[in-house]
């Protein structure tokens, strides 16, 4: 019999205290796998959102609010800012690209989001099926809104009034769905697309009364066009040299507030990691027991089986040998340990990535593998060989002779 097979034996002979030192050692290993692949997924997710946009305008309030509301839509923006002015700083010198977004409705919690062709231009976004929207009232919706709510391409829908689920419907200005994106794994995957009149028009409408002609909107757009707002502005720099004076201009000469991505995601990752690094102390503490309970399981292991160990050595197993069967003892539990660790690492990214999607917030997959993973099976075999290393140390040097004599 090999040793690799001798010692799984040996490994499950004593089946309570191994199911004990693998439920310490795979909680352990688990717990550092969860914060490896959900800081990554987190840290992709804000990265992938966040290219290209330089700085957000909007109302006056929290800066971070401001991000959360209108990069990642899984806030409340601070109100809304003057149509006029989000057009001045279209102008301005050091602007290359403004991006203005209206919220304010949602179907089943998904957030409509009035905006140009250059929002789901500037992630690249493509369609799946139909056509980008061309008028007020025509929409385009994400990738996982078709999968929730089961729309497609030709269908209406009535939007209801806020930006959470339980609003009043607006039943007099129903969308009508002109396309489906293709999933690009971005915010574009919940939001439902549609032009910037659509909003305008869905709670004029809801202001004025449902029924009015097309004369009507007309006459009503021409002379709410000076009073026209909308939620929020993304913009692209035309040179990086702009970061450094232009939130300061709009902060201090407008009634709107620049927020930079950069510098508050920076902020919210430094808070979020105490959480991270509470969650790293646990796993380590976890890791210690578990490398402390499998050296004294091996170490009881050595004394219990003296006589098992001679009788190796009589028949011509040489040192090392016995002692590779405490090692390997150990590294059947290190690798048993890693594979289950592992699974429910990713398991419950999956659970927590069903409910984000739920509340239709950050999208996270439990099945992707990350390269930090590596770290996993490397500390699950070092606590194995550092625990194991006394106990074959001490079996390496059974004195075969002395124990004979002592048991006649």
């Amino acid at each position: 019999m090999n040793v690799a097979t001798l010692s799984w034996r040996y490994l499950w002979s004593r089946p309570l205290a191994t199911a004990l030192n693998l439920l310490l050692l795979s909680l352990g290993l688990a717990s550092m796998a969860l914060v490896l692949v959900a800081r990554d997924q987190v840290e992709r997710a804000f990265d992938r959102d966040l290219a290209g946009i330089d700085v957000v305008v909007g109302a006056k309030g929290s800066p971070m609010q401001l991000i959360l509301a209108g990069v990642f839509h899984i806030d409340v923006p601070p109100g809304n800012i003057p149509l006029a002015e989000a057009d001045e700083l279209a102008r301005h010198p050091q602007v290359e690209q403004l991006i203005p977004l209206s919220l304010g409705d949602n179907l089943q919690g998904f957030r409509i989001v009035g905006t140009t062709p250059d929002y789901p231009a500037h992630y690249d976004a493509t369609l799946a099926g139909g056509a980008w929207w061309k008028r007020p009232l025509e929409a385009v919706i994400g990738a996982q809104v078709a999968t929730r709510t089961g729309l497609q391409i030709g269908q209406v829908f009535e939007g209801a009034h806020g930006l959470g689920s339980g609003g009043a419907s607006h039943g007099g200005t129903p969308y009508t769905v002109t396309g489906v994106l293709a999933p690009c794994g971005c915010v574009l995957d919940r939001l439902i697309l549609t032009a910037t009149e659509s909003v305008w028009r869905v709670h004029d409408d809801m202001h004025a009364g449902d029924g009015m002609s097309e004369a009507e909107r007309t006459e009503l757009d021409a002379a709410l066009q000076a009073e026209r707002e909308i939620t929020l502005a993304l913009i692209r720099y035309r040179t990086p040299m702009a970061a450094v004076s232009f939130p300061r201009f709009v902060n201090e000469t407008t009634s709107m507030q620049a927020a930079a991505p950069a510098l508050e995601i920076t902020r919210l990752l430094a808070m979020v990691g105490v959480g991270t690094q509470v969650l790293q102390g646990l796993t380590a503490v976890l890791l210690a027991v578990a490398g402390l309970s499998v050296f004294i399981a091996l170490w009881s292991a050595v004394r219990e089986r003296q006589g098992d160990l001679a009788m190796l050595r009589m028949l011509g197993a040489p040192p090392a040998r016995v002692s590779a069967l405490l090692l390997c003892e150990a590294l059947w539990l290190a690798l048993l340990a890693c594979a289950l660790g592992l699974l429910s690492a990713h398991a419950l990214t999956a659970l927590l990535g069903e409910l984000l999607s739920t509340r239709h917030s950050l999208s996270m997959s439990g099945w992707q593998w990350v390269p930090a993973e590596w770290w996993v099976p490397a500390l699950a075999f070092s606590v194995a060989v550092i625990s194991a290393l006394l106990p074959a140390i001490s079996a390496y040097r059974i004195d075969v002779t002395s124990l004979l004599n002592s048991t006649r």
